[in-house]
Order: structure tokens, then C-alpha cells, then sequence
């Protein structure tokens, strides 16, 4: 599988990514897999990004933390990989987390769908507005559950 650079104007190559957290750094079931580097305005994703099939979908992959692990959760750059597989068209994103829990009844390799959330990632941009852009987003909800 190669690398290609890809101008930030590609569409459509895919509905759905899916964002790999510690331990999935790639997807075996995959294919037709090829490789798209993505530059953003906000620096350059965790990794590139792989474009391949599943079950007939295409699907966008993206490693969190880069191969290897080698970025701490701090130093992720979480906007230039959500600009990124925006740019690809990307409409939903189903992320990977591995997380531990203090109640007994959730062991480990169950599986969680959260709806709410507390981001404790410290010492880096969390928004994608300032310089003039001002939003105000509610976090109540801020998980979607289609």
C-alpha cells in the first residue's frame, strides 16, 4: 500500500471513518486499501489516512494516536484529523477508545457506547473556532446516537 498526497478538494471518497485508540492500528477486514495523505490547515493528521472497502462500504481509517503510538492523547491533532476526513466527505465517525472503569459489571473487552462525556485532555486547541469565529456549542448532548 502507498501513499499519495491528495488535494484538499477530494469528496465523496467515503461516508464513514472510523478512528482506531490504542491497540487498533489497522483493519484486517479491509480491501482495496490505499493510502491518502491529507494536509490541513491546522498541521498534519495523527497519520495518513487509509481509504478502503467494507462490506461493500467505503470506509476512511485513521490511527489516533499515529503508528506505533507515538503521540501522547496531549499532543493528537484532533482538528487536523476531523478537517481531514472532512475533507474526504466523511459524514460519521465511529471512534475507538480504550478505556479502563470502576464498576465491576463492565469487565474488560465490553463494549460501551457512552452519551455523555468529560474531555480531561489538557494543553491543547479544543475548538475550531477563535480569530474572530465565535460559536457556542452545547455539550448536553454531545455525542450523537444514530
Amino acid at each position: 500500500m502507498t501513499s499519495t498526497a491528495v488535494e484538499i478538494t477530494v469528496k465523496n471518497a467515503a461516508d464513514i471513518a472510523i478512528i482506531g485508540g490504542s491497540g487498533l492500528y489497522q483493519m484486517q477486514a479491509l480491501t482495496n486499501k490505499r493510502s491518502v495523505k491529507i494536509e490541513t490547515p491546522y498541521g498534519e493528521p495523527s497519520d495518513d489516512i487509509v481509504l478502503g472497502e467494507l462490506n461493500g462500504v467505503t470506509v476512511a481509517f485513521l490511527t489516533r494516536h499515529g503508528q506505533g503510538h507515538r503521540l501522547t492523547p496531549s499532543e493528537v491533532p484532533y482538528r487536523a484529523n476531523i478537517y481531514a476526513l472532512k475533507t474526504l466527505g466523511v459524514r460519521y465517525i465511529v471512534s475507538v477508545s480504550a478505556v479502563g472503569s470502576l464498576q465491576e459489571k463492565l469487565r474488560p473487552l465490553d463494549m460501551v457506547i457512552p452519551d455523555q462525556m468529560i474531555d480531561m485532555t489538557k494543553q491543547r486547541v479544543s475548538t475550531f473556532f477563535g480569530d474572530g469565529a465565535v460559536a457556542h456549542v452545547s455539550m448536553a448532548d454531545p455525542l450523537s446516537n444514530l
